[in-house]
């Protein structure tokens, strides 16, 4: 054979090799990996929908307790969790011992303690289902139903990096002024025949308050992270300036992505991915709000990128902001058990998860079917992006294996 049809037979055989991987990994069975994630899939699947008013028979610790027990460094929450329910349950019902103001942040929210003295976040319900958040993608008060749904969709794409959350219903009157703080008790006012408070915060505003339904607010629940994981804020680096006519260099520069390779902690472990695998979620969400990021302290890069503060998604379903996408587009490389859960998920089947694992919600609905449908429309973008990087620079530099076996938790 001459060395010429040598290298046309090397070149088709190494063609073929590359069209085999991404066949394997998109059909979700092929290679070990595949078969690996299409198992953690269905387990997902089985554990997705959850009991109503479920509690704890099998153990004399609290649900807090087993919640704690479940954080590791790449992790909050295990893959098999079959107290989640009665966990959120706890979440849902427990009583309010004390109320105080929410100072961090710019939106408005109270930090909670519930008995057993488990501290949680409350984010008030400041608009309908079906309100569109118009404007810039970061626009609007915070959704504490966005929250909730972030949540488990953060279950469903098998990240397990968000807190635990769960709509919540709660008296002002009967359940959190006898135990609020005169910090937050000075914030209440009424409207009408509706109890209402504007908390403390940047944009805090008493001509802004949430206001309940006569005394009953809705909200969100999220469980604070253990105290011996204390958690270390990064700058995000594609994060936006806020400041009209100034562009971030991402913005602007489409080599950025070689850079922030260079910088530590995304010059190597699993950092670059996860911020990776963030704006992907972050895209589906419709979250361009994440110019800061959690990670717990002291980690030295091997932390996950702990998903919190999801509220400002699910403003716009019409809306699909794909700048959000640019880690993903401008590094042109995803973790392969990422790329096929995403595959799993194709053809409505995001959407059918998220409405199955939302469905137990005290506040269910928790989203309107069109924001439902923009997940599978923005699913369909994400697959996209991810195929035009393998067309231009291959599987084998796109489709990046990274299954860290790290020790188990103490």
């Amino acid at each position: 054979m001459k060395l010429k049809q040598r290298v046309v037979v090397l070149c088709a055989v190494l063609l073929l090799l590359g069209l085999a991987k991404v066949f394997l990994l998109d059909g979700g069975e092929g290679s070990a990996a595949s078969r690996r994630d299409l198992r953690a899939f269905r387990k997902m699947e089985a554990g997705l929908q959850l009991a109503r008013g479920a509690r704890l028979t099998h153990t004399l610790q609290s649900p807090w307790e087993v919640a704690a027990q479940w954080v590791g460094p790449r992790e909050v929450y295990p893959d098999e969790t079959p107290e989640m329910a009665a966990v959120l349950n706890a979440l849902a019902t427990a009583r309010v011992e004390r109320a105080d103001v929410g100072y961090k942040g710019t939106q408005l929210k109270a930090l909670l303690v519930l008995e057993g003295g488990q501290k949680v976040v409350f984010k008030p319900k400041r608009y309908s289902r079906d309100y569109v958040v118009e404007g810039e993608p970061y626009a609007g008060y915070d959704r504490h139903n966005a929250e909730v749904a972030a949540f488990h969709l953060d279950r469903i794409l098998g990240f397990r990096r968000a807190p635990l959350v769960v709509g919540r219903f709660v008296n002002l009157r009967t359940e959190i002024k006898p135990v609020a703080t005169d910090q937050l008790l000075g914030t209440f006012l009424t409207q009408g025949n509706n109890t209402c408070f504007y908390g403390k915060c940047y944009y805090c505003r008493e001509s802004e308050p949430a206001c309940a339904d006569g005394e009953v607010m809705e909200g969100s629940v999220t469980l604070w992270l253990p105290d011996v994981w204390p958690l270390q804020k990064h700058r995000h680096p594609w994060g936006r300036t806020y400041r009209e006519g100034k562009l971030a260099r991402w913005e602007y520069d489409e080599s950025y992505c070689e850079a922030v390779k260079k910088m530590p902690p995304y010059d190597a472990g699993p950092r670059l991915l996860d911020v990776i695998d963030t704006a992907i979620f972050d895209y589906l969400i419709g979250n361009a709000d994440r110019h800061h990021y959690e990670s717990f302290q002291d980690d030295g890069g091997a932390s996950m990128l702990i998903l919190l503060d999801n509220a400002k998604s699910f403003g716009n379903p019409a809306l699909d902001e794909r700048s959000i996408l640019a880690p993903l587009y401008q590094c042109c490389m995803v973790r392969v058990s990422t790329w096929n859960r995403l595959n799993l998920l194709q053809n409505r089947g995001l959407s059918s998860a998220l409405r199955l694992a939302t469905a137990h919600d005290p506040t269910a609905p928790v989203l309107t079917e069109a924001h439902l449908a923009a997940l599978d429309r923005r699913l369909v973008g994400v697959l996209a992006t991810v195929r035009q990087c393998i067309e231009t620079q291959g599987p084998d530099n796109t489709l990046i294996e990274d299954r860290m076996n790290l020790p188990p938790h103490p």
